[in-house]
């Protein structure tokens, strides 16, 4: 019997395997966020006219000015929240989707949310269709979402200029949230962990630049 051809990889999952090294060879360690990587396609998440660019380790735009994040920088953040099970995860600014995705591949229920509608329809199509079950809602990202909580992790993917005191009081104790903060030019990347009641405990991961967290607790002035 002649043996079967040996079937042939996209060159989309060649891709996806270097970004994968890349990724590795930066200083990402965990399994668990390295195989999500590894198994989420990227390109269903970036415009059409940009998809040979969905493994580059670099942000893209999207729809409304705004941008998916560079892959490095989704992993780091993914890997910052520090969550070893399955966990209850608020996500500020839905985007593309691809963020969520990464963290529903994990095994995390996500909730997320956009303050762009017609971003969070898109990104809610692109999950349903790829069969990752994620609560995307229309709203302010900057007061949170408290029916969902109380969460284990809160991920905000736009810069704010403080810590929102609405989003670090919808955390668990122990629960972990991982933001940017600081200006609207470049911001810096904390961990701010709920401690007790009422104490947090922050620090400081490295340099960021993000979108605006437009918003009631964020630059309220940016909102139009």
């Amino acid at each position: 019997m002649p043996a079967l051809p040996e079937r042939q990889s996209s060159p989309f999952e060649l891709q996806r395997r270097a970004l994968v090294a890349t990724l590795q060879q930066r200083g990402i360690t965990s399994a668990a966020v390295l195989a999500a990587m590894g198994a989420v396609p990227r390109e269903a998440f970036v415009p059409a006219a940009l998809s040979m660019r969905s493994y580059e380790d670099s942000a893209l735009p999207i729809d409304n000015r705004q941008t998916i994040s560079q892959p490095f920088t989704v992993a780091f953040m993914t890997q910052e929240l520090q969550l070893d099970r399955p966990s209850r995860i608020l996500e500020i600014g839905t985007g593309s989707g691809y963020q969520a995705a990464i963290l529903c591949c994990m095994g995390h229920h996500v909730v997320s949310i956009e303050r762009h509608s017609l971003l969070s329809q898109k990104a809610r199509t692109t999950l349903k269709l790829l069969g990752y079950d994620v609560q995307c809602r229309v709203g302010d990202g900057t007061i949170g979402y408290r029916e969902g909580g109380p969460y284990d992790g809160i991920i905000v993917t736009a810069g704010a200029p403080d810590v929102p005191q609405t989003l670090a009081r919808q955390l668990t104790i122990g629960g972990r949230m991982v933001i940017p903060v600081g200006t609207l030019q470049e911001q810096r990347l904390y961990r701010v962990v709920r401690t007790g009641e009422e104490s947090w405990k922050g620090e400081e991961l490295g340099h960021a630049k993000f979108v605006p967290l437009i918003g009631r607790s964020g630059w309220e002035d940016l909102a139009g």
